[in-house]
């Protein structure tokens, strides 16, 4: 798991209008999952969808949807977890999630949810993207199949290959992936291997799919934090890359 409840992305908030606020989606089976939307007062750019990490929708995700929409993006985070916790994050403890709730994810229901939450964005645009964080940047990379209709997806984190239960990652169909591609890694990460990493890149460069991948020496797993002061020069880059990256299709 990446961020806990005192985590903040490392983003200086900017004096510009948002509304923001929870709601709850319905993904395509009919279950209702938590989520939260930050909307800007004025539209410049692509509405983007937040994929969090293994705990669900943790107040780090909300607080980055509200900095996206500072930056003119319409942001939605949602939920993993509707199917097994209900539609509501209120009382989740620190050890949530548990392994109940891990063994009620599919890849259809997650994928099911994220649809979702990329329909509820399009009352504001045409264009959206995704951007998610570990297993959430996993799912952002598979998000970048043609039937999800994405500009582009950016995963921080997301482990692209054979992993454990999960089984083949976005390397091993990098043939059914077309959406460009912006990936950011932790060079100390030690659960993503940096040979990982370049068998994704190859597998995108083999399938032609426009791509970008960054690896930040010495970063670990979840370094995109503001309690990681050493590693906040990363942080800044990364940040900036995100931005031009969705200003790309803005």
């Amino acid at each position: 798991m990446c961020y806990d409840a005192d985590a903040t992305p490392p983003v200086a908030p900017v004096a510009s209008p948002v509304t923001s606020g929870p709601l709850t989606l319905t993904s395509a089976d009919g279950t209702r999952l938590a989520a939260y939307l930050a909307v800007p007062g004025r539209l410049t750019g692509p509405g983007v969808v937040v994929i969090p990490d293994n705990r669900g929708l943790a107040p780090f995700y909300e607080r980055l949807a509200v900095r996206l929409a500072e930056h003119g993006h319409p942001a939605l985070a949602y939920d993993h977890f509707g199917r097994t916790a209900g539609a509501s994050t209120d009382g989740r403890g620190e050890d949530f999630p548990t392994m109940e709730h891990f063994a009620g994810l599919t890849r259809t229901g997650m994928q099911d949810d994220m649809t979702a939450a990329v329909d509820r964005l399009r009352e504001f645009g045409d264009t959206q993207m995704a951007l998610g964080f570990c297993m959430g940047g996993r799912l952002a990379f598979f998000a970048a199949e043609p039937r999800f209709g994405l500009a582009g997806v950016i995963g921080f984190y997301g482990h692209p290959g054979i992993a454990g239960p999960y089984g083949p990652g976005p390397t091993q169909h990098a043939g059914d992936l077309a959406a460009p591609v912006l990936g950011l890694f932790g060079g100390a990460d030690e659960g993503i291997p940096a040979g990982e990493v370049t068998a994704f890149d190859e597998a995108l460069t083999a399938h032609g799919v426009d791509h970008e991948f960054v690896t930040y020496p010495g970063a670990p797993h979840g370094f995109f934090d503001v309690r990681n002061d050493e590693h906040a020069e990363a942080c800044a880059d990364a940040w900036r890359r995100v931005l031009a990256f969705l200003r790309r299709e803005g």
